[in-house]
């Protein structure tokens, strides 16, 4: 028989109480217990204060199950919309608190895939040739500010039409506007890419529709993803953000930070340019930035 003290009936004021309760202490993980006894208690929080009618909690549930038919191997709509609620901006902020001197982070967002392919210092990410000319220099640094030799810089962006080549294949090339490098003795690496364009991300599903529903816009603020890694470091995912962009303080994931503006430099030097093999163009950027890595396990 139940211990009625140990097992309450439900009710509304005792809701929590009598979920929680139910969670065997003994049996449970200990982490688990704590992260759903906490859902528990914000989750009927928010019932409470809202009061859904049963058409509208039938909505939400409707809701949640679009967002999981929207997922394919390419595409995670429940990522956007942890992105778009702010939860992954949280997340990622929860988890860099140290203020250790390393580079700010920012969050991952869906569209990373691996195995990118190894290029060579000085080899353009860009195969469908749009977009203005970049050259983005770099330097890995330790918090000492000692160069790191061997660190791995995987890097991606979207296309001059504001598309990931995974969102468009057999319309761009595979593994377009994606690569890995390696830093070399000194720290730096260097690649040639494409101004960066804010672009919208994926408004096609339900996380798109809530933004619309709500008056917001779904643009990101055009950047260059980087994630950067050396055994003995703690990895970094971050981004290089473009300071003309008008998305910058509205950035629909809130990914853009103030430290993560980079320096985008415009030039007409034609011996510049064919230095660095943009010979055919009118005009072409620079971006130099460093990368702070904190000692770490990763």
């Amino acid at each position: 028989m139940s211990d009625a003290s140990k097992f309450p009936y439900f009710s509304e004021e005792n809701s929590v109480g009598a979920v929680n309760a139910r969670i065997d202490q003994a049996k449970a993980n200990p982490r688990l217990a704590n992260v759903m006894e906490a859902l528990t208690k914000h989750l009927h929080a928010f019932i409470k204060e809202v009061e859904p009618t049963h058409d509208e909690w039938m909505t939400g549930i409707k809701f949640l199950t679009d967002t999981g038919h929207m997922c394919t191997e390419w595409r995670q709509e429940f990522i956007l919309l942890s992105d778009t609620l702010g939860v992954s901006s949280l997340v990622d902020t929860v988890n860099h608190r140290s203020g250790n001197g390393a580079t700010e982070h920012t969050i991952l967002g869906p569209f990373h895939v691996q195995n990118h392919p190894v290029r060579a210092h000085g080899d353009t990410i860009c195969l469908d040739g749009k977009g203005e000319p970049l050259a983005v220099w770099g330097r890995v640094l330790s918090t000492d500010r000692t160069p790191i030799v061997g660190a791995t810089i995987d890097v991606w962006q979207t296309n001059d039409d504001g598309f990931y080549d995974v969102q468009q294949k057999g319309v761009q090339p595979d593994m377009n506007m994606r690569g890995m490098f390696e830093s070399g003795p000194d720290g730096r690496f260097w690649f040639r890419s494409v101004r960066p364009r804010f672009y919208p991300i994926p408004d096609d599903g339900p996380a798109g529709k809530l933004l619309g529903a709500l008056g917001r816009h779904p643009n990101r603020a055009a950047h260059i993803h980087l994630i950067i890694e050396k055994p003995g470091f703690d990895k970094v995912i971050t981004h290089i953000f473009e300071p003309n962009c008008p998305y910058l303080r509205e950035d629909a994931v809130f990914g853009a930070k103030d430290s993560l503006i980079g320096d985008f430099r415009k030039s007409t030097d034609a011996a510049r340019a064919q230095e660095l093999g943009f010979q055919a163009a009118p005009f072409f950027w620079e971006v130099a930035t460093d990368f702070v890595l904190a000692p770490g396990k990763s």
